[in-house]
């Protein structure tokens, strides 16, 4: 549905039925001058998608939260993109659709995103096959809905959220499930390795990582260096010194970044033994 410009005192009604208080932020002065992401991930959106020959300036954020907080698509949607915010939580969806309400491209959605409806729901917004900019953090089953979205889409760069704990070369990931839903504890997402694997396998190119979000550019497509996990994971999180003060959840795993890769699999089998069964882990 094409945003929500009619419907502003009825959203901001419901939100105040689920006590949730919403401070709308006007747009920056100049457009792209302030960074809405969790650790500053816009400049490097930015700079890549300048560099890149993108043939649709259109947007999908899979797992959109409130619209604005840490997102790693708001500058474009303020920009005058086109494109598709889809979140499942209803109180972070009611802030997503007032905060829209001034974005008449953007199209909001509220669904929980699988592997199994991921086409159709980019089907049915009209979805252009290469489009410019996929964001994807659903802190679950992420690896098989990027799976399944390549191999009919492919957009111009991807940044998807890691497991940033889980260090290569292990690959990891939480297995599909219906469901499945966060703990908002260590098990979630997948590992950069598995992630790599992937993008290889697709014709995409690993470019970077910052903290615990990673992107991948096509190969055709690519005006960058393409970098290994390993080196993506030192020069992106673990030579990071500030990445406990930023990501202080995660000290409790931090011997994993010393342990070979036999020790690390037993150390991350011991932490998820209530998840067994449910994860892939090699």
């Amino acid at each position: 549905m094409p945003g929500f410009p009619s419907g502003k005192r009825l959203v901001k009604r419901s939100l105040d039925a689920l006590g949730l208080e919403l401070r709308r932020v006007r747009p920056a002065a100049a457009s792209g001058s302030r960074s809405f992401s969790n650790f500053n991930e816009d400049p490097i959106i930015r700079d890549l998608l300048a560099k890149i020959q993108l043939r649709h300036r259109f947007a999908v954020d899979i797992g959109a939260g409130d619209g604005m907080t840490m997102s790693n698509s708001y500058s474009l949607f303020q920009a005058g993109w086109k494109g598709i915010a889809a979140e499942w939580d209803p109180g972070r969806f009611a802030k997503l659709a007032y905060r829209y309400a001034s974005f008449p491209d953007a199209r909001l959605v509220r669904a929980r995103i699988t592997p199994d409806n991921v086409l159709d729901l980019l089907a049915s917004c009209e979805t252009p096959k290469e489009f410019g900019f996929l964001n994807l953090d659903i802190d679950s089953y992420d690896h098989y809905v990027l799976e399944k979205l390549l191999t009919a889409y492919r957009p111009s760069l991807i940044c998807a959220e890691i497991n940033e704990k889980i260090p290569p070369p292990i690959r990891f990931t939480v297995k599909w499930n219906p469901d499945h839903a966060w703990a908002q504890d260590h098990f979630f997402g997948q590992s950069l390795s598995i992630l790599e694997d992937l993008g290889k396998r697709q014709g995409y190119a690993l470019v970077g990582l910052e903290y615990n979000n990673a992107f991948l550019i096509p190969r055709e497509l690519n005006p960058v260096p393409i970098i290994s996990a390993a080196e993506a994971y030192r020069a992106g999180y673990a030579d990071r010194p500030d990445r406990l003060q930023r990501l202080p959840w995660n000290k409790d795993m931090e011997p994993l970044l010393k342990m070979p890769s036999a020790d690390a699999i037993q150390f991350i089998r011991d932490k998820f033994k209530a998840y067994e069964g449910r994860y892939l882990l090699e």
